[in-house]
């Protein structure tokens, strides 16, 4: 019998999972060509609410010196207005993203981290290789948590228009792989089982101070859809199987299916 063909190892990131998933082509034009696109105007606001809410975070860690959350807010004007990044503004200028963000970040400092008991803020992890899959996961977990009744979890910071509802709902649908691998990845570098549901931590960003709102939902299981069983492929072999076939497909229904965010559009021969 012959040996199982051994696999190169191919990289790839958490936060990458779902678009592969989406559509294989936008999936392998960035990732595996590494064409780019300018930043949209809400990515950068999420980085930079991601900014300054760790700088808040970090400063309570064990033997750290708290910070106010004013202090920690010049991390998200600081990003707002990088020049090192290349942000397509489009119908949101820099000074109002910068507004929006200064008051999701008062908010979460003021209703989400005082209920937080944080082990790690965003945690760099090892990567994770897969030998027998060809591919090796890496990512930066937001948050390492403890919850009341001892167990660690992750936590993951969620910006968007939607990412909490009007009747304070946050949206974890989708979320589960991603935050799957980052309960892998964490595992690798705290050295204790992760228990506890992963955390989602919405942050809405609405224009209007009412559709600014910010919460918390929980995923059970999330590493569950990863890993297979003897009759049924886990995510994790059918990611392998796309990747290692070459075979990156599109997907002309995909919501992201547009120059603004795919950059093989122009060139792509599975669009609509």
């Amino acid at each position: 019998m012959n040996a199982p063909e051994k696999l190169d190892l191919v990289s790839i990131r958490a936060s990458s999972l779902a678009e592969l998933f989406d559509c294989p082509a936008r999936w392998a034009a960035k990732h595996i060509d590494g064409k780019r696109l300018p930043r949209s105007a809400a990515a950068q606001l999420g980085t930079a609410v991601h900014a300054s809410t760790a700088v808040f975070d970090a400063s309570r860690l064990a033997g750290g010196r708290p910070v106010t959350a004013d202090d920690a807010a010049g991390a998200l004007v600081d990003a707002i207005h990088s020049p090192e990044e290349d942000v397509e503004w489009e119908d949101t200028k820099p000074q109002e993203a910068e507004r929006i963000g200064l008051a999701l970040h008062a908010r979460y400092c003021a209703e989400i981290a005082p209920k937080q008991k944080y082990l790690g803020v965003e945690v760099a992890c090892e990567r994770l290789e897969i030998p027998d899959l060809g591919i090796a996961l890496t990512g930066t977990t937001d948050r390492v948590r403890e919850t009341a009744d001892g167990q660690i979890g992750i936590a993951d910071l969620k910006t968007g228009g939607r990412a909490v509802g009007a009747d304070g709902t946050v949206t974890t649908a989708g979320h589960g792989p991603q935050m799957g691998v980052y309960e892998l990845l964490a595992e690798q570098v705290i050295g204790r089982p992760i228990t506890a549901p992963a955390q989602i931590v919405g942050l809405n960003t609405g224009k209007t101070a009412a559709a600014q709102r910010v919460g918390t939902g929980e995923i059970e299981g999330a590493r569950a859809a990863l890993v297979g069983t003897d009759d049924q492929p886990g995510m994790l072999e059918h990611a392998s199987r796309i990747i290692h076939s070459g075979l990156f497909f599109g997907n002309s229904k995909s919501v992201l299916c547009s120059p603004k965010f795919c950059p093989a559009h122009p060139t792509c021969r599975f669009k609509g």
